[in-house]
């Protein structure tokens, strides 16, 4: 049966055609396309207004982004097979870049598997599924990932996304295949970890800093740590074992703060490793009162712009951090501060570190500047994708 066709408003058309892969509702021609006739997730032909033919897609009538392209070949079809090439071709990539078997696998649309994230613990996979069209895929992709992976323990359905409301779907956490553990180990930069899996954030591990953890080696031999955020320490620990004096690391979980603690013994850098449970901006404000300081800091909060609407509230809050911790910074220290949120720029964040510096009456400048891995690509024509943000920064005396 031939697919449904999605046709375009004239002029329309020239953002698809330069690459990019998302069709929005307002740039679809409804007297030509009865889009309330689609089930969420329907594969469809996406036209130009000249019905020249752009590719195939998935369509979600009730979500502003109507269409999702997946191939730009018309012979195409969302089906186990060429889950598997997708799946086989970030493969690759991964196996060539890592000798390790923990990484980002998939990463969407930059893997041409939109509304995809799969992430990779040795033999335990962890997937979130964030769009009407995947969701109606999820037995392929699984099937898929059986046919990549004999080896495959288990796979962990992590559907607990809010972007999943927004296509109009149920939050939904639950094993796809095999009995996942509470508690998955990876290795990072050549450092062993335990995270929690159920219970932790997002899909267990931030694989996106890799590399800029690794550039911890460079600054936090024989120096004083402070990594806010920690979550499981993944920037303290490795600062610990690339030879800090010491490390605190500020964490507001009690369940992650326990997880610091036992990779720090993990790793026999538990001497050199504190853990300070509290809210990071309360913590921030005690260590200044106290008169603390330390020569490395590390911010990585959550993402304070998670909306549009909430950016100059967010922009408020990363400046109050960045203002604490130059506060806890001696001359020729060096603070890495990082940013997660996609409405935030990179030239955003050095913004308000300017602003921080005045501020605070500091000399700082620009050693580094970090994104994230090559297991987490950019699609080029999705600015959303190029989302992780990091400045090293020293002060000056």
């Amino acid at each position: 049966m031939p697919l449904p066709s999605v046709r375009l408003k004239k002029g329309e058309d020239r953002r698809i055609r330069s690459g990019h892969p998302w069709v929005y509702s307002n740039e679809i021609d409804t007297r030509a396309t009865p889009m309330k006739s689609l089930n969420p997730g329907q594969e469809v032909f996406v036209q130009g207004h000249d019905q020249t033919p752009l590719g195939v897609a998935y369509a979600n009538p009730h979500s502003l982004i109507a269409a999702r392209l997946f191939s730009r070949n018309p012979e195409d079809r969302l089906d186990q097979g060429l889950i598997t090439r997708r799946i086989l071709a970030a493969l690759a990539l991964r196996e060539h870049l890592f000798s390790c078997s923990s990484y980002r696998l998939v990463f969407s649309e930059a893997d041409q598997l939109p509304g995809v994230v799969i992430d990779r613990f040795g033999n335990d996979f962890v997937m979130q599924i964030n769009t009407a069209g995947m969701e109606l895929k999820t037995n392929a992709i699984v099937g898929a990932l059986r046919e990549c992976f004999p080896d495959l323990t288990s796979l962990l359905l992590r559907n607990d996304s809010p972007i999943r409301v927004q296509e109009g779907l149920e939050i939904d956490v639950r094993p796809a295949f095999g009995r996942p553990p509470d508690v998955i180990t990876l290795e990072e930069n050549g450092i062993t970890f335990t995270a929690p899996l159920l219970k932790g954030q997002k899909t267990g591990w931030f694989y996106d800093h890799r590399l800029n953890r690794a550039r911890l080696r460079a600054y936090a031999r024989h120096r004083t740590v402070l990594d806010v955020f920690s979550y499981v320490g993944g920037w303290g620990v490795q600062a610990a074992v690339y030879g800090a004096n010491h490390v605190d690391c500020i964490e507001v979980s009690e369940l992650a703060a326990g997880f610091i603690a036992q990779n720090a013994k993990l790793n026999q850098v538990e001497n050199q490793v504190s853990v300070i449970c509290d809210d990071a901006f309360t913590a921030l404000k005690r260590l200044h009162q106290q008169g603390k300081q330390y020569q490395v800091i590390v911010l990585d909060p959550p993402a304070f712009i998670k909306k549009a609407k909430d950016r100059k509230e967010g922009l408020l809050a990363y400046q109050r951090l960045n203002e604490l911790a130059l506060k806890l910074l001696p001359a020729d220290g060096i603070l890495f501060s990082c940013s997660c949120s996609m409405h935030l720029s990179m030239e955003d964040l050095i913004g308000i570190l300017q602003r921080c510096a005045y501020r605070t009456q500091s000399t700082i400048q620009i050693l580094e500047r970090g994104h994230q891995g090559p297991d987490h690509p950019v699609h080029l024509c999705i600015p959303e994708t190029d989302y992780l943000k990091a400045v090293v920064v020293r002060k000056q005396g």
